[in-house]
């Protein structure tokens, strides 16, 4: 069967960027767009996105992963954590 032809089951994906300044308004975060257009290009299926932009924080983190999973996502990725920090969970 040619690629074109396929059916594809539409999926949901969790995304999760961690970041203290992105999350606290300092800059835009870029992780969360980076994450949707790849996966736009990469995947047939049709994509509905689940997004979370949190501040680094074991909870909040632990939080938004377990819901993403409980509320049915097929794949949940993360992104964020690039900075040098005394505490990081990301």
């Amino acid at each position: 069967m040619p690629a074109t032809d396929l059916i594809c089951e539409p999926v949901r994906i969790g995304i999760v960027s961690v970041s203290d300044r992105a999350s606290g308004g300092v800059y835009e975060d870029k992780g969360l767009p980076a994450l949707k257009d790849w996966l736009a290009r990469a995947l047939r299926n049709p994509i509905s996105f689940d997004e979370r932009l949190l501040p680094d924080d074991q909870t909040q983190i632990s939080q938004a992963l377990i819901g993403l999973v409980d509320s049915g996502c097929s794949l949940v990725l993360t992104t964020g954590g690039t900075g040098p920090a005394l505490v990081r969970w990301s």
